[in-house]
């Protein structure tokens, strides 16, 4: 089944698939769009099945150990895709349990990165887990494919944490520059977030064009309908919108992401990846 202008949540076989299809799900009903549920199968050609090949030496040795090789290679995609199909079929119901009509599955070989790549013209929104499959052995606080799919599309990405909660009330970290002026715009014209009340926050350097700006996006939003609620706080923006987020129960953030080049972030560490590593909460972010 091929779906337009879907809501595609890429998942993995671990414990946070569960939280990425809810969120997926809340999402899908909230904008009245179709969901596909995503897993992609990496190849890693370099793992073998750890045994000793270095005896064999006789006669067309080398023609029937290439031949063991791809069997076993065969044998081992055959059941990961079995377990993917398995795995899939569960979320699936997962998601059809709370109501979503239009339902898909999708699995596919490659990369998580090209896949998205050549998924996104037919894409609204992704959802993304921020930790994943290596987060069980590494305990990372930010999963090794987050600023790269991230960089890689131009789509907004809903990057969620474990647990779900129904979204009551959220924030834009709203800084005037372009990205974030046009997250205001989709907020307003889109129906993910109808009816929720929200913050538009300011934070950072104080800026001669600050009140104006916040004005502004107060405006677009009030005139959508919402119920708005400015802040011009200055001071760090990590640390600000961490009390925001707190002070307010703000339960989901929107902000724009990864303005620098990768170059930069790696020499001087990245702004985006901070504030995902300390936000404990979904965040929606925008290209």
């Amino acid at each position: 089944m091929i779906f337009d202008n879907k809501v595609l949540a890429c998942v993995d076989q671990s414990r946070f698939a569960d939280h990425v299809t809810d969120y997926a799900a809340w999402a899908a009903l909230r904008m009245d769009a179709p969901l596909e549920l995503l897993h992609t199968i990496e190849r890693h050609p370099e793992l073998g099945d750890g045994a000793d090949h270095s005896g064999a030496i006789g006669m067309n040795s080398q023609e029937l150990l290439l031949t063991e090789l791809v069997n076993q290679d065969e044998q081992r995609s055959k059941t990961a895709r079995e377990q993917g199909r398995l795995f899939l079929n569960r979320l699936r119901e997962r998601a059809a349990a709370v109501g979503v009509p239009l339902l898909d599955t999708r699995q596919r070989h490659g990369s998580l990165q090209e896949t998205l790549i050549a998924q996104e013209p037919s894409v609204q929104l992704f959802v993304l887990g921020r930790r994943g499959e290596s987060a069980e052995v590494t305990q990372r606080d930010l999963g090794r494919n987050v600023e790269l799919v991230v960089r890689a599309l131009h789509k907004p990405i809903l990057t969620v944490t474990e647990g779900f909660k129904t979204p009551e009330r959220f924030m834009i970290a709203f800084d005037g520059g372009i990205v974030t002026r046009r997250g205001v715009e989709m907020v307003a014209g889109s129906r993910l977030f109808k009816g929720l009340p929200v913050h538009v926050l300011m934070s950072g350097q104080p800026s001669p064009d600050a009140v104006k700006q916040l004005d502004w996006a107060q405006g677009v939003l009030a005139g959508a309908g919402y119920d708005v609620t400015p802040h011009l706080l200055p001071g760090d923006t990590e640390r600000v919108i961490a009390k925001t987020v707190t002070t307010h129960g703000i339960d989901m953030l929107i902000m724009g992401a990864y303005a620098h080049s990768s170059l930069r972030g790696w020499l001087f560490g990245s702004k985006t990846s901070e504030l995902l590593r300390s936000a404990k909460l979904p965040t929606l972010l925008l290209r």
